[in-house]
């Protein structure tokens, strides 16, 4: 069994942009394509983490990492060089080829960016690591931002 994480482990941190990722849970079962992480499953991947019940791996042809979907009481934080989002959902889904998270189930997005904060609540949220951008579907859709004006004046030279 060791010796199968072991090769898991491998497989599993190879991917596009030579990140390491580091996934725990309390039972874990591999298929073909896909691998399922079951009871309090944690992932981490540099500086950012990601807390569920249930994760899937999906593996492509090379058995590298193109996307996991989580489920359950999901909660996370998701960092990169440009954007810095936490929050929760019943359900993430991420795809690893075009840096999007797919977040469904009373989604709720917190981000600080720069001087820009915003909190962000819908049933469907996606968003996009490259660009930042969220968009947001159905139910009751609370979006709030909030700008320090000290340091936006300090910011721009007001």
């Amino acid at each position: 069994m060791k010796f199968l994480k072991i090769i898991l482990f491998f497989i599993l941190t190879q991917t596009l942009f030579a990140e390491r990722m580091e996934i725990t849970s309390a039972f874990m079962e591999a298929g073909d394509n896909e691998i399922r992480f079951i009871g309090n499953t944690k992932i981490k991947i540099d500086d950012s983490w990601l807390h569920a019940d249930k994760v899937i791996v999906y593996l492509d042809e090379n058995n590298e990492t193109k996307m996991y979907e989580a489920t359950g009481l999901v909660n996370f934080e998701i960092k990169n060089e440009k954007h810095s989002f936490k929050g929760r959902a019943n359900k993430v889904i991420y795809d690893k080829w075009r840096s999007l998270y797919v977040l469904r189930g009373k989604a709720v997005i917190d981000s600080k960016d720069f001087l820009i904060k915003r909190h962000v609540k819908g049933d469907e949220i996606t968003l996009n690591m490259m660009t930042g951008r969220m968009n947001v579907k159905g139910g009751p859709i609370d979006t709030k931002f909030f700008i320090k004006l000290h340091d936006f004046k300090r910011a721009f030279g007001l």
